[in-house]
């Protein structure tokens, strides 16, 4: 921060636009602020980081660019493309160029079935066809027709109703990698209410949860959004997004504060006091848009409950190890383009938990004839001791698994590794009725609001729409903007 920005701004009088202060420039403070900005309000957005994107992030390796955090959108929901094609990046979005992943577990490489809801089956020929499961396994998933009708309660953890009704094999070898996934957490505490509501919206309608997983892949093939594609990436990397977001809001006339780390959060008479670093910023309203931790400290004074159940939130730590390789040194399994890449199901013992081979994956990224991109990942809740090792280590730890999994006998000519220390909040049973006090908490506070990745959804398109609820919130409390208190 500079001198410049060493001033105190206060509410503009009259009828000049309301100012809200966003706190956070991960993707939900930056789509918040440029929500608020677009409803005519003035924005300071204050990140105590050196950069802005959060866990959208863009690099370079071997001189080719890489996403170093979340690599692709949910494209069946709006946000996150709406969002794109507002800031100029609607020519940049990209489908996968291949989508055909699979499973490392029981010894081989196995195709990902195909007919299930976050792993769990609706039809049962191509989970034969594939070999993830065994006789028994199989046999245990026909078995549910045999078993009464369950109680589901408010809320039940996915891993533990599936197994009950399914069978621990479809939760060990389907749901936890796929799940796992998303959240790097245990399919045998996440919360299905919160993580899986299409699924758990199906269990509680049907005696059998086949028959309901069937029901909502039938609904699914019927929407008229089901013939685009499933995802989406951006030319260059996801990390572009941020990056464009923040642009747009420049010039849009935000004030954007980076290594500025906020220590106070004031209720005044005329609305919020913000104070970071030498500053004290004086607001009509403000978008909270942190991690539990700093959002707890903030809110201990002005909103007490809801600072509790923050600091009782946990989150999982992970490591992405990103590599290239000579195309030359590869084998067909990786470079062949038959395949996106890998998941490793927890129970099958090995350090990776997934592998992404982005230079099939992502056209922009396998455009380098002479260069191949690959990457890793390692930890998640509960299972982090892998994140101890140094970088190195960790490097030749994924070449190890690599090299048994598809037979990666080369040496990457340059590599990177990327550390996401507390980078996804976990979703314990339960999790919607903690956010639900929270929010509860907040809201008694007029031109307050939270959003992110602990709310509503991990997912980028999830998080952006909690970020415009928040905006939204926030200018309904204070009307029109340009109004008087």
């Amino acid at each position: 921060m500079d001198e410049a920005d060493m001033r105190t701004d206060r509410p503009a009088a009259g009828g000049a636009p309301r100012h809200v202060v966003v706190i956070g420039g991960g993707i939900a403070g930056l789509a918040a602020a440029h929500r608020l900005l677009a409803g005519g309000v003035r924005v300071t957005l204050i990140e105590a980081g050196p950069r802005l994107g959060g866990k959208l992030r863009a690099g370079e390796l071997a001189g080719l660019p890489v996403d170093l955090g979340a690599e692709s959108v949910l494209a069946r929901r709006p946000e996150a493309v709406d969002l794109a094609r507002s800031v100029g990046l609607g020519a940049a979005l990209q489908p996968p160029a291949t989508a055909t992943a699979h499973l490392w577990t029981r010894g081989a490489l196995r195709p990902m079935p195909r007919g299930h809801v976050m792993g769990v089956p609706g039809d049962l020929g191509p989970l034969a066809a594939s070999g993830v499961l065994s006789a028994e396994g199989l046999a245990r998933i026909g078995a549910e027709r045999d078993l009464p009708p369950a109680e589901i309660g408010e809320d039940v953890a996915v891993g533990a109703y599936v197994a009950a009704r399914l069978g621990r094999e479809v939760v060990d070898r389907l749901v936890e990698p796929l799940l796992g996934g998303v959240y790097a957490g245990d399919a045998y505490r996440i919360s299905m209410r919160a993580a899986v509501p299409q699924l758990f919206e199906a269990a509680r309608t049907h005696a059998l949860l086949g028959d309901g997983v069937r029901a909502l892949q039938s609904r699914a093939q019927s929407a008229p959004q089901s013939a685009g594609p499933v995802f989406a990436g951006i030319d260059g990397g996801i990390g572009r997004l941020p990056l464009a977001v923040a642009e747009a809001c420049r010039a849009a006339g935000a004030r954007i504060l980076t290594d500025t780390p906020v220590r106070e959060l004031v209720r005044t008479a005329g609305g919020w006091r913000v104070v970071a670093g030498a500053e004290a910023v004086e607001a009509d309203g403000v978008v909270l848009a942190t991690p539990a931790g700093p959002a707890a400290r903030l809110l201990e004074r002005p909103a007490p409950a809801a600072a509790t159940v923050l600091r009782g939130v946990e989150y999982a730590s992970m490591a992405l190890i990103t590599m290239a390789f000579r195309r030359r040194d590869l084998p067909e399994a990786v470079s062949g383009g038959g395949t996106s890449g890998f998941l490793v199901p927890p129970v099958d013992g090995r350090t990776i938990k997934a592998s992404t081979f982005s230079s099939n994956k992502w056209a922009w990224a396998g455009a380098d004839p002479e260069l191949f991109l690959l990457r890793t990942s390692v930890g998640r809740h509960g299972d982090e001791a892998e994140l101890k090792r140094e970088d190195g280590e960790l490097v030749a730890v994924s070449l190890a698994d690599l090299g048994e999994a598809v037979g990666l006998s080369a040496r990457p000519v340059a590599s990177t590794v990327t550390r996401w220390d507390g980078g996804l909040p976990q979703y314990p049973v339960g999790h919607l009725d903690r956010v639900a006090r929270i929010r509860a908490s907040v809201a008694a506070l007029p031109g307050l609001a939270v959003c992110g990745a602990l709310y509503d959804g991990v997912g980028i398109p999830a998080c952006i729409a909690s970020a415009h609820a928040a905006a939204d919130a926030v200018t309904t409390a204070f009307g029109t903007p340009g109004t008087d208190h």
